[in-house]
């Protein structure tokens, strides 16, 4: 059975647009290795739409290694995507779910094979709801946005969480493995 991890980029004070915090070379790489280790990553049209940002990098390389390396990693892993608005993408891995966000990702845990990602702020919070995310990989950055969207907006349940593991970066960002408890 496949694990459905939500991996998000978030501030201290729990901002978690994806414009928000300061990737440095370590962080992609992390982020590179990690897409590397996934089948497929879920996306919702506005997160989706943000990520073709680095199909840029295919046609004209950065001067930053980690970013062009990153830009593969996003590029070959299937992403699906959710939006009851965009009808076709035209980004060769991507899909446009044909099903429901529960019965698509329900599907998907019962098959074989690695990790299913969840790159969406409200992909998370509606899965949250559900009870069908297995592990938050949450990368805290060490700042305070002051304003944008929070991850746990609207989520009016107490939820409980074991914390599984912690990676410290150099630039002072941290990552938190959480995972939910089953009560």
């Amino acid at each position: 059975m496949r694990r459905i991890i939500a991996a998000l980029n978030m501030t201290i004070d729990g901002i978690s647009d994806h414009t928000a915090g300061i990737p440095d070379e370590e962080i992609h790489q992390h982020y590179t290795e990690m897409l590397g280790k996934g089948d497929a990553i879920l996306y919702g049209r506005t997160t989706y739409q943000l990520m073709e940002f680095w199909r840029t990098f295919l046609e004209n390389p950065s001067e930053q290694k980690s970013m062009n390396d990153f830009a593969m990693a996003i590029d070959k892993i299937p992403k699906i995507v959710f939006s009851h608005t965009l009808k076709n993408v035209d980004w060769e891995s991507a899909t446009i779910a044909k099903r429901d966000l529960k019965d698509e990702v329900l599907e998907l845990k019962q098959q074989s094979g690695k990790d299913i990602f969840v790159g969406s702020r409200s992909l998370i919070i509606q899965l949250m709801k559900l009870n069908l995310i297995d592990e938050f990989q949450l990368c805290i950055y060490p700042m305070v946005e002051g304003n944008g969207l929070s991850l746990f907006e609207d989520i009016n349940d107490r939820i409980i969480f074991k914390l599984a593991k912690t990676k410290t970066f150099n630039g002072g960002a941290v990552i938190l493995y959480y995972q939910p408890k089953k009560e």
